[in-house]
C-alpha cells in the first residue's frame, strides 16, 4: 500500500509539472485573472457550474471570491449555480437535468459576467447548454476540463484542459488553477 500511495501522489505531481511547463496554459491563467478582475471592477459577477465533485469544486471556488481568500476585503459577487436545491430539483423534474444551468444563466446572467464550468470530460450537456446561453448573452465562458477539452472546448473563450484523463488528477489540478486565479484576482483588486 505504501508504494500505491506514493504512486498516486507522483501522478498528481506529474500532471502539475506538465501544467507548469505549459507556457500557453500559464498565459491563459493570466488572461483569465485579468478578465475576472475586470468583470468584478465593472460591477459584473462570476458564476460557476459543475456536476458531482466538480460541483463541490465550483462551490469551493465561488466561496473564495464571495468570502475571502487571503485578504479581509469586501465580498465579490460570485455564486455556484447548483446551491438552490428547490430550483435545481424543480427544473430537473419539470424540464430536464440538461437545462438546470442554462435556465439560471438565462435568468441572472448579464453581458460582461463570467461563467466558469468544471467538467472533467468536457461533455456535460448541462454545462454545454449553459455555455451556449452565456455566449448568447455576451458573457465570458471559462472551461475547466481534462486533456481533450471535450465538446466544451469549442464554446469556451478560455479553456484549461488539464493534461490528464484521470478524473481525480484532473480535479486536483482544477482546484490548483482555481486557487491561483482567486489569489491573483484578489491581489489585483485589493492591492
Amino acid at each position: 500500500m505504501n508504494q500505491t500511495i506514493k504512486n498516486i501522489i507522483q501522478a498528481s505531481v506529474t500532471v502539475k509539472q506538465d501544467i507548469l511547463g505549459n507556457e500557453a496554459m500559464i498565459k491563459n491563467i493570466e488572461s483569465v485573472v485579468n478578465t475576472i478582475a475586470n468583470a468584478f471592477a465593472n460591477g459584473n459577477k462570476v458564476l460557476f457550474c459543475g456536476n458531482g465533485g466538480s460541483a463541490a469544486d465550483a462551490q469551493h471556488l465561488a466561496a473564495e471570491f464571495s468570502g475571502r481568500f487571503y485578504k479581509n476585503r469586501k465580498a465579490l459577487p460570485a455564486e455556484a449555480l447548483h446551491c438552490n436545491t428547490s430550483y435545481l430539483t424543480a427544473v430537473a423534474n419539470d424540464y430536464s437535468f440538461d437545462v438546470i444551468y442554462s435556465r439560471l444563466v438565462d435568468g441572472i446572467g448579464q453581458s460582461g459576467d463570467v461563467l466558469i464550468g468544471l467538467t472533467t470530460s468536457g461533455n456535460s450537456t448541462n454545462i454545454i447548454q449553459a455555455f451556449e446561453t452565456a455566449q448568447s448573452k455576451n458573457m465570458v465562458t471559462v472551461g475547466f476540463t481534462g486533456a481533450t477539452g471535450g465538446k466544451i472546448k469549442d464554446i469556451s473563450h478560455f479553456l484549461f484542459n488539464v493534461p490528464s484523463t484521470d478524473t481525480p488528477r484532473i480535479q486536483e489540478s482544477h482546484i490548483m488553477i482555481g486557487h491561483i486565479i482567486c489569489e491573483l484576482v484578489e491581489a489585483q483588486l485589493f492591492a
